[in-house]
């Protein structure tokens, strides 16, 4: 079976990260996407708004994403509709620290009809997932 709009959406979020490649990362979500991670306020998102359209999107990548490792351990995936809910654990070395966290979770990508990602809602404990962790300024 070919996959989804949904899984394939979500391959290529995974591609781009590794390439390190924001253009084509930021590509990958619609004009007015919104990306909630983790979701609901944190240091990440002070508002608990997501960040919402591509610019916000990319200062997230600048902060969090183009300067950390991150790697993606999936144990199941659950497709339905033009969604994707990826249960498992994001693994990601923090800029400019030694420190690597694992935030295990839920992480819900939602495609609309030309397959972009139009929201990406990321379900993680980010105090527990950071304790005793420093994020750089």
């Amino acid at each position: 079976m070919s996959p989804t709009p949904a899984e394939r959406a979500f391959y290529r979020h995974l591609e781009t990260i590794a390439l390190g490649d924001r253009d084509a990362w930021l590509e990958n979500f619609a004009e007015d996407a919104v990306v909630e991670d983790p979701v609901g306020p944190s240091p990440l998102d002070p508002s608990g708004q997501g960040h919402r359209g591509r610019v916000a999107i990319g200062e997230f990548w600048d902060r969090m994403i183009g300067p950390g490792e991150l790697r993606f351990a999936i144990e199941r995936a659950y497709v339905c509709g033009d969604e994707i809910a990826n249960v498992g654990t994001i693994y990601n070395r923090l800029p400019g620290t030694d420190a690597e966290i694992g935030a295990e979770g839920v992480f819900v990508y939602r495609v609309d009809a030309a397959g972009k990602i139009v929201s990406l809602k990321a379900y993680w404990d980010y105090e527990a997932t950071m304790a005793g962790v420093t994020l750089p300024d």
